[in-house]
């Protein structure tokens, strides 16, 4: 092993042994409002497979796109390096639709993620062929302010805003609980397993984006969802408030 390589292999080594927390939601004790919602939630979970009345979930995640500053080289075992110097290009949008029964997803990728842009991603999923029986789409997303029917009406026609609005059932999740969006975990397998690595295109981030929604929409990767109602009222008990009768 060259000198080089034994000192990038110690800096990765002592970067992995810091003793860095975890961050993460932390929803705040005997909150009523979160509660609330996080049922409401699990209760759309519950729900069967209904081809009328498919459950979709949504996120969004900012992906940054990053030039290398120098080209990567490889040891002699094969291993590729990389230097930590690089050219940030700005930052892009991923965009993610997961209907966890169905096995279905669908991913784009855009600039920004405005109102307008929620709304512009919204309408291609109403118009799917994919959904076009169905009475209405029943779509989980967090609390953004953008994810709100009246993004409808800032994007398009009051006609086209209505007829849109109507196929759509919002249920958000409750603030600091978005961990019950079964599409941030798609989001999280679709980065571990394809976006790891520095990207300076945008269209090559949709690219492979698209390859690997292909691949798992061919396999039907569905969601087992196992955490239920009845299970937050045990394992969360702290966050229900204390009735006192």
């Amino acid at each position: 092993m060259s000198a080089f390589a034994k000192r990038f292999k110690k800096r990765n080594k002592t970067l992995a042994s810091q003793d860095v927390p975890p961050v993460a939601c932390i929803p705040p004790k005997q909150d009523a409002a979160f509660v609330a919602q996080m049922e409401l939630v699990l209760q759309v979970y519950s729900r069967p497979f209904d081809r009328k009345r498919p459950v979709v979930c949504m996120d969004e995640q900012p992906k940054q796109l990053i030039r290398e500053a120098r080209t990567p080289i490889k040891t002699s075992t094969g291993q590729q390096l990389i230097d930590h110097e690089y050219i940030r290009e700005g930052i892009c949008t991923v965009w993610m639709f997961n209907e966890p029964l169905g096995g279905w997803r669908s991913v784009r990728v855009t600039h920004r993620r405005t109102a307008i842009d929620w709304a512009h991603q919204v309408k291609p999923l109403v118009d799917d062929p994919r959904y076009v029986d169905a009475d209405r789409i029943t779509l989980v997303c967090d609390q953004l302010n953008t994810h709100t029917l009246a993004s409808l009406y800032k994007a398009f026609v009051p006609d086209e805003a209505l007829r849109l609005a109507n196929k759509l059932e919002l249920i958000h999740t409750p603030k600091h609980g978005s961990w019950l969006n079964i599409a941030e975990c798609e989001l999280s397998v679709l980065t571990r397993q394809c976006l790891r690595e520095r990207i300076a295109e945008l269209e090559v981030i949709s690219t492979e984006s698209q390859a690997w929604t292909l691949a798992r929409n061919a396999n039907q990767s569905g969601v087992d969802w196992q955490f239920t109602t009845d299970d937050a009222r045990i394992k969360l008990k702290r966050l229900y408030p204390n009735i006192i009768e």
